[in-house]
């Protein structure tokens, strides 16, 4: 049963270091095999969970891994489709703001001394949910004929208004923590 508690992060880990070759599938128009292997992405993000669950080895540091993969693979998924045109500029780039927004905002709050916990928000879940599913209509559409790409307008502004209401969820929930002075715990 010790060796299952490192299995949760090796799986976590590989899906990180997965991203380049999808990025790369994505950029080159490799558009059926990137869908397999984001597939495969996503699959191993509800394995590793799991495992984890089962296993009884959640740890912080998996916490971060497991934070660290979806916020690496979303934002090189959608940077690599921005760049071939299947998503709008504004959307990647909004999306890629608000995720560089909320490191730069956790780092400094740590670097300050105040604890940050990697717990997402409901609407975070949500937001992560739907940019998964644009991506893999996107992906899906144009690499395998799957899907209709009319569902790629509604779908990104779902994307477009959770990642604005997430990213004020977080700037709502850290406010307060930021402002404490360092040790007082009321």
């Amino acid at each position: 049963m010790r060796a299952f508690q490192y299995l949760p992060n090796a799986i976590t880990l590989a899906r990180l270091l997965s991203v380049p070759a999808l990025v790369w599938l994505i950029a080159g128009l490799n558009l059926a095999p990137a869908f397999w292997l984001f597939v495969g992405a996503g699959i191993t993000d509800a394995l590793d969970g799991a495992l984890a669950r089962v296993a009884h080895a959640q740890s912080a540091l998996g916490s971060y891994l497991d934070a660290l993969a979806d916020k690496v693979m979303l934002v090189g998924v959608y940077c690599s489709l921005g760049f071939i045109g299947l998503l709008g500029e504004w959307l990647v780039g909004l999306v890629v703001v608000r995720d560089v927004f909320l490191v730069c905002c956790a780092t400094g709050m740590t670097l300050a001394g105040h604890q940050t916990q990697v717990i997402p928000l409901l609407i975070s879940k949500v937001n992560t949910l739907f940019q998964i599913l644009l991506a893999a209509v996107a992906i899906g559409h144009h690499g395998m004929g799957w899907f209709s790409v009319a569902l790629v307008p509604p779908l990104s502004v779902i994307v477009a208004v959770t990642t604005v209401l997430s990213g004020i969820a977080y700037v709502i929930a850290w406010w307060p923590a930021a402002w404490t002075p360092r040790g007082r715990r009321d």
